[in-house]
């Protein structure tokens, strides 16, 4: 089966993996991970596309992010790419490929969708086991939106600006959404749709989106084949 193009759709927030070749390490030390950073942050200003969140582990990323035009997520990705196993390959005497294919995404209904996936972000390190709280790994946006970090590459998306009036009140609302988890039903459906690039959100949010774009956005419903009238 042909695969269907990458959906990138300005002014909304896109969930996006990339992970490394045959799940190889994209990582050896922080001095690496300082460097995919970096990359990540000077490219998406020089792209137009808003930082929400981002949790690096070693053998994957995800970013949040939102876009202000069509080509922005793809050429802000493709430069970080490059860019980065380059570097990866210069510093480590290797060559060829470090990611495995190309890098996965969904689009998100915002007030749905968006906190969820920031959540499901920052508990990467724990259910990996490497932490026992999100707050323990230093690799992600976490420690920024509980008040623990100032990250001034970060853009809050909207969802977060209503969790309350003050900073001190959205960061200990984030900092209980974060404790209380995800059901394991929610984690899945914010995976599947992102490796299978399916628009995430109620029936209106995703047929509002389908009049937007030839691509099909969502999965066929199973039933079975329409018989032959001959």
């Amino acid at each position: 089966m042909a695969r269907l193009p990458r959906l990138t759709l300005p002014g909304l927030p896109h969930h996006v993996i990339q992970w490394g070749n045959n799940r190889c390490a994209i990582v050896q030390d922080d001095e690496d991970r300082q460097q995919w950073l970096d990359l990540v942050a000077e490219n998406a200003g020089r792209h137009r596309v808003a930082l929400h969140a981002w949790v690096l582990m070693d053998d994957h990323f995800h970013l949040l992010l939102t876009p202000e035009t069509a080509d922005g997520l793809p050429l802000m990705l493709q430069a970080v790419g490059r860019r980065y196993v380059r570097y990866f390959n210069d510093r480590h005497g290797r060559s060829g490929t470090l990611w495995e294919g190309r890098y996965r995404a969904t689009v998100l209904q915002p007030e749905r969708f968006v906190l969820p996936c920031m959540v499901g972000m920052d508990l990467n390190p724990v259910r990996r086991g490497w932490v026992v709280e999100p707050q323990q790994y230093p690799w992600s946006s976490h420690r920024h939106y509980i008040g623990q970090s100032v990250d001034r590459r970060l853009v809050p998306p909207a969802p977060v600006w209503a969790l309350g009036n003050t900073p001190f009140a959205r960061e200990a609302a984030y900092a209980e959404m974060v404790h209380a988890g995800l059901p394991a039903g929610q984690i899945d459906t914010l995976m599947q749709a992102t490796l299978h690039g399916w628009a995430l959100g109620d029936e209106a949010f995703v047929a509002d989106l389908q009049k937007q774009t030839d691509r099909r956005i969502s999965p066929r419903r199973p039933g079975r084949p329409a018989k032959n009238p001959l």
